[in-house]
């Protein structure tokens, strides 16, 4: 391959740096360019430094006087909710792709394994959370064989791997894991709860996932979940089942009460998953990383295949 799609990281912090890490070592199809943040002394801009990569602590600002700014294709937006708006507005204004890793949520929702390729020509592709990335794949699995009435997701990650981007939209966390567990997990309806540890030494990430369906048994729901593990473990190769798939059946005799929704009958699933990480930047507890960053890489090698001229990618 002669010639790479170039791309930028907007954000030195942990995503933004285990994300700029990744392609790096692993992408045959992105050039890592730029690393842009907003603190000088911040450790993702000066490893960038060290790796040979172009930097700025301006911002967008900085991003856009740097010489590879007209060369770069793809833009990874690992900041918050709240400053990508600004920076989706310059970044497709100026006819590049943008992979939102913040929960703004101002483009669809993406979940490789689930409608990754529904979303290709889109110039905003939001990957969720890395919550959403973890489970809702899980919801999409059951949904695919049977009808969810209602998903409930538990993510519980290392507090030590919970930046200050993180730690600042949680609220937007909550919201954006629901409605992806709704609108790409096919729940009728969402709920997603986040959990900071603070154990030491720090936990793996965990997720639990609840849903609560009719129309199929155990063992297709079972074999649907399964297929769907591998499926996300090709990408992220950390992440497996935590033990055996539970299953509790409520009947006319016995609905089950969800607060705010009523009563129901169906088949109540409950799946425990971990998700291990790479450590290509923080250690192998912090899952959430890996989780969201593999799935934004995923995600812009197949736009940068599908967008970009075949003969800059022989």
């Amino acid at each position: 391959m002669n010639t790479q799609v170039k791309a930028a990281v907007i954000g030195s912090g942990n995503i933004g740096t285990d994300l700029m890490i990744k392609i790096i070592r692993n992408s045959k199809i992105l050039d890592m360019a730029a690393m842009v943040g907003i603190d000088p002394d911040s450790d993702g801009l000066a490893r960038a430094r060290r790796l040979g990569v172009a930097t700025t602590h301006e911002g967008i600002d900085g991003l856009q006087k740097l010489e590879c700014w007209k060369d770069i294709q793809i833009v990874f937006d690992a900041t918050s909710a709240n400053a990508h708006k600004h920076h989706n507005d310059i970044v497709t204004g100026a006819g590049k792709v943008m992979i939102d890793l913040t929960p703004a949520a101002i483009g669809p929702y993406v979940i490789p394994v689930v409608n990754g390729d529904a979303h290709l020509q889109a110039d905003n592709v939001n990957m969720v959370t890395c919550g959403g990335q973890a489970t809702i794949p899980i919801v999409a699995a059951v949904s695919s064989v049977s009808t969810v009435h209602y998903g409930e997701i538990v993510a519980s990650i290392a507090s030590k791997s919970a930046g200050p981007g993180t730690r600042a939209n949680i609220d937007e966390f909550t919201e954006t894991t629901s409605r992806g567990i709704e609108t790409v997990g096919g729940a009728a309806k969402g709920k997603a709860i986040i959990v900071l540890n603070p154990a030491e030494p720090p936990m793996i990430m965990r997720d639990t996932v609840f849903t609560l369906s009719s129309g199929a048994d155990e063992s297709t729901i079972e074999a649907a979940i399964q297929s769907m593990v591998e499926r996300v473990r090709s990408y992220v190769p950390g992440y497996r089942l935590k033990q055996k798939v539970q299953f509790e059946r409520f009947g006319s005799n016995n609905k089950v009460v969800i607060p705010g929704l009523g009563e129901f009958e169906g088949l109540k699933t409950s799946v425990f998953l971990e998700v291990e990480g790479a450590a290509h930047y923080l250690p192998a507890y912090a899952g959430n990383l890996d989780i969201m960053t593999s799935a934004g890489l995923a995600t812009a090698e197949k736009i940068a295949l599908t967008r970009f001229a075949k003969e800059q990618l022989q």
